[in-house]
């Protein structure tokens, strides 16, 4: 329905309106006394045509003006004795019958010039409100996208954060790492001298000589563990999601920090549940996670007096997560400070960044799981960390 169409013109001011009625039945008339034209026998279409224009552009009172004048021109011109106001008494049910077509035709005009004025209305206003819409979409994904590299953003910050403090902590095992790495390479350097001690004998005892071989192949190839495991922490990389054995990961954290437990005489003790399922999650930043808890528990017993002991537990939970706690003998908790510590900056240690404990539980959390301490009778903490489990293998 264009606005261009001359009937959804909007209407004309009241003065414009009856003027319209009046003019349109005067057109009726004249064209219906046309002698040119013959119409003297259907005059009531013209007067109801103008009925109806005038109801449709002018509304009820342009329609009921038009339909007076109608009347009375009817009653003048056409029921007989013509050209007269005499009593026509034989003809009033004929005017009656004009009267009641001219006001049903007027008000039919009027209820239709209504409805398609509320359609063109709501017309008006469904494109508006689409318009809306689609400017609001549009400004939904420009927010969506805008989040979504903030997310991005985010997510690269949080995880080159947590590779910093991987290579920070890393750095400060140096010596311990050193040691580690230096074990198996002196002990594939003796069985080799020993290898050749045996080959060089009068008689080589060839089997001597192969299991001293062997255990050169095994103490490589434990070097070249450790040294694998401490690239794989310094490396940069984004995140990757993979089924993880939680044992597994624990039992490579001990191996590269058992000689720093070692040197502060702190024993190592671990309960791994068996079969205990794996779950989904980025191998490296979980290991972050135990790297941080094992060395906080390391530290908080570096002084202490009396027994030394770290304890690592794995099991399965009720609510098919895996639990996983790492407990240590050492000063405990900060008193009136135990929930400050997961706070970003916030350390007790003289030297310390107060990041480890803050990165570890945004891992943890990123991983669908939480971290909480809590005091690890008779003395000492306890770190505690839930993940859930993923029995199916990621596509």
């Amino acid at each position: 329905m264009p606005r261009s169409n001359p009937l959804l013109w909007p209407k004309p001011p009241a003065i414009w309106s009856y003027g319209i009625a009046v003019l349109s039945v005067g057109a009726a008339l004249i064209i219906s006394q046309w002698p040119a034209l013959h119409l003297e026998a259907a005059p009531v279409s013209l007067f109801l045509c103008a009925v109806m224009l005038s109801a449709w552009f002018g509304g009820v009172g342009p329609g009921l003006l038009a339909t007076a004048l109608s009347v009375l021109a009817f009653y003048y011109y056409f029921l007989p004795p013509v050209h007269s106001l005499d009593a026509k008494t034989d003809e009033i049910p004929r005017l009656v019958v004009f009267m009641v077509s001219a006001l049903f035709v007027g008000s039919l005009s009027v209820a239709q010039r209504s409805a398609t004025e509320s359609l063109r209305r709501a017309r008006d206003d469904l494109r508006k409100t689409v318009q809306e819409l689609q400017s609001t979409n549009e400004a939904l994904q420009a927010e969506s996208l805008e989040r979504k590299h903030a997310e991005e953003a985010w997510r690269e910050a949080q995880a080159e954060l947590a590779r910093v403090s991987r290579v920070t902590t890393m750095g400060e095992l140096t010596a311990s790492l050193a040691h580690e790495v230096n074990q198996p390479i002196a002990a594939a350097v003796t069985n080799a001298n020993t290898c050749l001690r045996w080959l060089t004998r009068d008689h080589p005892d060839l089997e001597e000589a192969r299991e001293a071989a062997s255990r050169i192949v095994k103490d490589a190839t434990r070097a070249a563990g450790i040294i694998s495991r401490v690239r794989l922490l310094f490396k940069k990389g984004t995140l990757r999601q993979e089924l993880v054995d939680i044992n597994e990961a624990i039992r490579e954290m001990i191996v590269l920090l058992r000689s720093e437990a070692t040197r502060y005489n702190i024993t190592v003790r671990m309960e791994l549940a068996a079969d205990l399922p794996r779950i989904m999650g980025d191998r490296v930043q979980l290991q972050q996670v135990l790297m941080n808890l094992i060395m906080n528990g390391i530290d908080a017993m570096k002084a202490v007096d009396g027994t030394r002991e770290l304890a690592i537990k794995s099991q399965r939970t009720e609510k098919e997560e895996v639990l996983v706690s790492v407990s240590d003998t050492g000063v405990g908790l900060p008193p009136q400070q135990a929930d400050q510590i997961f706070d970003a900056f916030f350390t007790t240690k003289p030297h310390g960044t107060g990041m480890g404990l803050r990165i570890s539980r945004s891992i943890i959390e990123s991983h669908g799981g939480r971290l909480w301490a809590a005091d690890n009778s008779p003395h000492g903490a306890s770190f505690c960390f839930s993940l859930p489990t993923k029995a199916e293998e990621p596509e």
